[in-house]
């Protein structure tokens, strides 16, 4: 089942979207070839502390974060990557590693990458593994207020497989 809260709040706010069902995965990259997704057009959400705060990075799946440029587009003095435990009992409503990139509806910043910030959709867990969300990524730059900032980069395993 979808996460509720952000079915309720898209709804809400009378946004278009489409949900999916796809085979049970975990890995972004995964999750977006099963849900027949372009990988580029699939948004990661990774979950990561700011000066002790709680945050998302946002990022295409086929991209890495580079740690040392999101510290600085935050204007944050550490990082870190987040632990479930420490943020597994702040989303009760999503299953662990689906959680959707609407900080807003968690209490946290969120950070996009810029590379997702030219698409014009984008597809992301909508709280469980099995389960994508697709919708303009000009109604979710509206509705969540993203800081955006170039923090990622694509391997170079990932550009050559495409080239």
């Amino acid at each position: 089942m979808p996460c509720e809260k952000l079915l309720q709040f898209l709804d809400e706010k009378a946004v278009e979207y489409s949900l999916h069902a796809h085979p049970q995965a975990y890995a972004a990259r995964e999750t977006a070839l099963k849900a027949g997704v372009p990988i580029r057009l699939f948004a990661k959400t990774v979950l990561v502390r700011l000066d002790g705060l709680m945050a998302m990075a946002v990022v295409p799946s086929d991209h890495k974060i580079n740690f040392n440029l999101l510290r600085e587009a935050a204007e944050a003095d550490t990082i870190s990557l987040a632990l479930e435990d420490e943020f597994e009992a702040r989303f009760p409503d999503c299953d662990l590693g689906a959680m959707p990139p609407f900080g807003n509806l968690y209490d946290m910043d969120v950070y996009v990458d810029s590379h997702l910030a030219v698409v014009e959709t984008v597809t992301f867990n909508a709280g469980t593994h099995t389960e994508t969300l697709t919708m303009r990524f000009a109604d979710f730059d509206r509705l969540v207020e993203p800081d955006k900032a170039q923090f990622s980069f694509q391997p170079l395993m990932e550009r050559q497989a495409w080239s």
